[in-house]
């Protein structure tokens, strides 16, 4: 009996875990992008001018760009390149960057109207890229958990300096020339040289996919498990937020998070999840899902609204209300 007793207060606990509070959005609104590849990045660089980079892994990279804020966008099927861009990047002179798989690079030095094509010399899958400074750029790789690597280079995709390991990477963020982190399968590092070394940080247990930041301190990542930490130390802290392994909440896999604000956060994921915090993390709400395929990037619009990209294409707005 009293195994019994204990199971159904078992299952109650976890049906009072999984009981969430969904969210409305104000307004949903598709974008339309005549493609059906994935989209994997976003990047607005003015009020007006913006970027989302994606494509298929061995046939084809694809760039949209908007002149009027995300409300229209034009596309444009790089064949130079030919192969799946997954993050794209300004450096500090203004000259825009987007890498991808097979080391494919594509830079610009006119805001994005014209591109430069370079076949990065290690033929590697490439997840993202950052410039510390206009003359310095670090692309990272990963593939299969267990292969990638930071590529040193120059302006134009020379490469100068490889380090392999043997970690998947996802994401890297200069949060000033100095500082940076990098995001992996099961590790963050940190540089406070421009990327000349790299320190693990006291974080694990998860396939951390994004980082956003306040500021040099203050710190989100979320993992593909589900697992979102905060540290407000620049790294040296870590609390996690949400367990992604807690069968008491929804099973997430999340792919990338922005937080606006100290209090104000969302996360996105597969099979067109939204979860929202209004106490930094702490607690988190689900949206109505108005797609199943999976959201792979997640921004702010120049209006201060929100733009998500996905799977088979898929670009939305989302107005949102500030949420009490």
């Amino acid at each position: 009996m009293l195994r019994y007793t204990l199971y159904i207060l078992l299952l109650a606990t976890i049906a009072a875990g999984c009981k969430k509070d969904t969210l409305h959005y104000k307004k949903v609104e598709k974008l339309e992008t005549n493609t059906d590849s994935r989209l994997n990045a976003i990047l607005f660089t003015s009020h007006d001018r913006g970027f989302v980079v994606g494509g298929t892994r061995f046939d084809k990279a694809t760039i949209l760009t908007t002149d009027d804020g995300g409300i229209t966008w034009a596309l444009h099927d790089m064949k130079e390149a030919g192969k799946a861009l997954y993050g794209i990047t300004q450096a500090p002179n203004g000259y825009l960057y987007t890498v991808g798989f097979d080391g494919k690079l594509l830079w610009s030095n006119n805001e994005g109207y014209s591109w430069n094509f370079t076949q990065l010399s290690n033929w590697q899958s490439y997840k993202d890229i950052a410039f510390p400074d206009a003359t310095h750029g670090m692309g990272i790789m990963g593939v299969s958990y267990n292969s990638g690597g930071i590529a040193h280079m120059t302006e134009t995709g020379s490469i100068y300096k490889y380090d392999s390991v043997a970690i998947e990477y996802n994401d890297i963020e200069m949060l000033t020339p100095a500082i940076g982190f990098i995001t992996g399968y099961g590790v963050v590092l940190k540089t406070t040289d421009s990327g000349r070394t790299w320190q693990t940080l006291n974080i694990q247990n998860d396939n951390f996919k994004s980082i956003t930041a306040l500021n040099q301190y203050e710190l989100w990542v979320c993992g593909n498990n589900g697992g979102i930490f905060h540290t407000i130390n620049g790294g040296k802290d870590w609390q996690q937020l949400r367990n992604g392994n807690d069968i008491t909440i929804p099973r997430y896999n999340l792919n990338d998070i922005l937080f606006k604000d100290g209090e104000q956060g969302w996360a996105v994921g597969d099979k067109g999840v939204v979860i929202y915090t209004n106490d930094g993390g702490k607690h988190w709400m689900e949206y109505d899902r108005f797609t199943n395929e999976d959201i792979y990037c997640i921004a702010e619009a120049p209006d201060h609204n929100l733009i998500v990209s996905g799977g088979n294409g898929i670009l939305y707005k989302l107005y949102i209300d500030k949420q009490d």
